[in-house]
């Protein structure tokens, strides 16, 4: 960043506010070609200019299965239609396109989960169940006997059957976190239980779910054969690590439960922001899902008065636009400091998703290979602003555009 005058600094405060409250229309003071970047930098004041994303659409990566909530009537209480709508809703809501649910212990309860279910699966959702535990009959402690496993693939086969089916099931929540008060197993028992019962648990096994998305973990389950033939993705959850890739293990990789921070609301912009490099990160690390934890919470992406929240109106800048089947394609993941970017497809259709951490404007150059793009839609969402829509075009599949301070941009090429 450079010093620059008080009358500069008025002139990009004016800027910065353009594009925020600008309608539909194209930003000619914030869009240019990329051979123009340099001049228009120093014309609008201090601005920082990042070395330029590139973007290659014939280089594909993985596909994406969705990003999506949990939730758990038996625990917190059912959504209610309004928060449905506003949780799966690609047109009025966040657009989350995979529900997460819990298989309960007793079957009393299996219907409290049917009718947020049945609504995510209206709005085209996956819906995937973990299991915290097995009915206490065929526990010892915390721990599965081996003698019960049958009864158990029964139970977890009931659930999936009483709901009118499931995506993907998980018999165990993170089966390595041993400071907790549910079912515990070791990567080892997990497998021996998938190979011999997983074809029984009525819906396709996604394992093994751990604590840290701990590698070892997974490459031990996965050096079962049987199991990993069963195993429809490997799940596993990120709190205290760093999203990374987990290399060649022949299977999706889908991050299915975390939150950024409990204490504080979903609101606070710099948690919010928080929310939005992780989903990057996982996307780069070329994960396929993310899952937040609770999707009402007052720290999640609809709070208890149902309102979407900032973080949810950040997942909403990858659950609206970049839907089941698009596949992420090269893209520079952090062109230079504080901006990060990652780019999809589906078809001709190009979607690019950039975090602006930085505390000011920062003029952001691209270009694209292996499509031809003519214009774009634009949202952009800061501590000020939600979404807020816009279009421009560009020519020779390069430009370049102002994100705004701290802020989540995403574009949908037309």
């Amino acid at each position: 960043m450079k010093t620059t005058p008080f009358l500069r600094h008025l002139a990009l405060s004016f800027l910065s506010l353009s594009l925020v409250v600008s309608s539909c229309t194209r930003h000619l003071e914030d869009v240019t070609p990329d051979s123009k970047k340099v001049n228009n930098a120093e014309d609008a004041g201090d601005v920082v200019v990042m070395a330029t994303a590139t973007i290659d659409a014939n280089t594909v990566q993985q596909t994406i299965q969705g990003f999506g909530g949990m939730s758990v009537p038996i625990w917190i209480g059912d959504l209610t239609a309004d928060q449905r709508t506003k949780a799966f809703s690609t047109s009025s809501g966040i657009g989350m396109s995979i529900l997460r649910v819990m298989v309960p212990t007793s079957s009393s309860q299996f219907a409290a989960e049917k009718a947020t279910i049945d609504v995510a699966k209206s709005y085209g959702a996956k819906v995937i169940a973990t299991a915290w535990n097995a009915p206490p009959s065929m526990m010892d402690g915390l721990y599965l006997r081996a003698s019960s496993w049958g009864d158990y693939a029964a139970h977890l086969r009931a659930y999936t059957q009483a709901v009118g089916g499931v995506y993907a099931l998980s018999p165990w929540n993170e089966p390595n976190y041993l400071a907790s008060d549910w079912m515990h197993a070791s990567a080892t028992e997990i497998a021996n239980f998938v190979a011999a019962q997983g074809d029984n648990c009525g819906a396709p096994i996604m394992c093994p779910e751990p604590f840290n998305m701990d590698q070892t973990f997974i490459n031990t389950y996965l050096s079962n054969a049987t199991a990993k033939s069963k195993t429809l993705f490997v799940s596993g959850h990120i709190y205290g690590k760093t999203p990374y890739n987990l290399g060649n293990i022949g299977k999706s990789v889908w991050m299915t439960e975390h939150y950024t921070n409990s204490s504080i609301s979903g609101n606070d912009w710099p948690n919010a922001m928080n929310a939005a490099k992780e989903i990057h990160d996982c996307m780069t690390a070329g994960w396929a899902a993310y899952v937040w934890w609770y999707i009402r919470r007052f720290y999640g992406p609809i709070d208890d008065n149902s309102n979407i929240t900032k973080v949810g109106y950040v997942m909403a800048h990858f659950a609206r636009y970049i839907r089941p089947g698009y596949t992420k394609i090269a893209c520079s993941a952090n062109p230079t400091t504080g901006v990060y970017t990652t780019a999809y497809k589906s078809g001709s259709k190009i979607v690019i998703v950039a975090v602006n951490t930085n505390t000011a404007v920062t003029y952001q150059p691209f270009t694209i290979s292996g499509v031809t793009v003519n214009s774009f839609n634009r949202y952009v969402t800061t501590s000020s602003s939600n979404l807020q829509p816009s279009t421009f075009s560009i020519s020779n599949n390069a430009f370049g555009i102002n994100l705004p301070a701290s802020s989540i941009t995403t574009l949908v090429s037309n």
